[in-house]
């Protein structure tokens, strides 16, 4: 199987920790503001390494809100039992060896987003789940609103599925016994009307003709000839875990298009720089119909997930897909899912 670090070109070495470089400038500039962005970005993500919240505050702007935390699943069931926030709680004794990797980062206007990696030694209590000794490699991802040079909003996702299938450990239970599921909110915008808005006018340039052609597949048009390269290839599925389950027990064909039938994906937002466009959708349905093995529940779900796609000569030629499996688990009520 091909990892992600054969599609992300710019991971830096195991073991550099939080000592990042500058990522270098691409090869179309992405303009002054957005470079000043990245670096920012950037800088925040080395501060970590101090584990000093004044050294943090110095990269936020005056009400600095984070509207999604990492682990927003696990910390939420955890909510009300003694445990830390969310963004302290690799900092302490769970996990106090933790290093970042940046894998990956893109800036447009006022916004930035990056990949990275999380790695360390399971050493202490993670929100219920005593330590194991085990360590763990699982990727997250931030979204940036910028202002004036300071981060005015964060929204954050990890791999919170692939997390706990590493730690070998279900879901911490509640003490009141329920499970706290992400809310269904049909936030975004359908895909039609992305791809209309976009195609108002004339492309203007590699960026704009490239977020049209990643638009157009979550729109109800098909995709046109030579939208993707004959030998595109897809990197990562935004239910990876779900569709190695999938196949490990033989269920490989109930995928989400086969279990929401009536699937209509919601777009939150494209950015586009050089050969690469991110977007931040929703996976939206029904659950009418066989999932990986589980049945039907009729319950709707909404799972956030990223998308990253890398374009050559005009061509879609590679795509990268992240998703909150855990969340959808939970909407679904079968949080222990993978560990089955």
């Amino acid at each position: 199987m091909v990892t992600r670090r054969d599609f992300l070109s710019r991971t830096l070495a195991a073991g550099a920790g939080l000592a990042l470089p500058l990522a270098p400038a691409m090869a179309q500039p992405a303009g002054a503001e957005a470079e000043r962005n990245k670096s920012v970005v950037q800088a925040y993500k080395r501060a970590m390494a101090k584990r000093s919240t004044a050294a943090l505050a110095e990269f936020m702007a005056p009400g600095y809100k984070r509207l999604r935390a990492g682990v927003q699943n696990i910390a939420r069931n955890a909510e009300g039992q003694g445990f830390p926030s969310p963004g302290a709680a690799f900092w302490q004794d769970a996990f106090p060896d933790r290093e970042d990797h940046v894998e990956e980062i893109i800036a447009e206007g006022d916004r930035v987003a990056m990949l990275w990696r999380i790695t360390g030694t399971h050493r202490g209590n993670f929100y219920g789940i005593p330590a194991t000794g085990k360590p763990v490699d699982f990727l997250e991802i931030g979204y940036f609103r910028m202002s004036g040079g300071k981060i005015a909003e964060g929204w954050f996702m990890a791999d919170e599925a692939g997390l706990l299938r590493q730690l070998g450990q279900p879901l911490p239970k509640r003490k009141d016994g329920t499970l706290i599921a992400p809310p269904v909110t049909d936030a975004g915008e359908e895909g039609d009307a992305v791809l209309k808005r976009l195609t108002a006018a004339p492309a203007a340039g590699e960026a704009a003709r490239n977020k049209i052609i990643v638009a157009r597949s979550k729109s109800t048009q098909p995709p046109q000839p030579g939208d993707r390269a004959p030998n595109f290839k897809q990197k990562r599925f935004g239910l990876q875990h779900l569709h190695d389950y999938g196949d490990a027990h033989k269920v490989a064909d109930q995928t989400p298009t086969s279990a929401f039938p009536g699937r209509n994906d919601h777009v939150v937002g494209l950015l586009a720089e050089g050969d690469r466009v991110w977007m931040r959708f929703f996976l939206r349905g029904k659950h009418e119909k066989g999932f990986y093995g589980l049945p039907p529940t009729g319950n709707r779900v909404e799972m956030p997930e990223v998308g990253i796609m890398r374009f050559a000569g005009g061509k879609w030629t590679e795509a990268f897909y992240f998703g909150d499996e855990l969340g959808l688990m939970l909407q679904l009520g079968a949080p222990d899912m993978l560990l089955g």
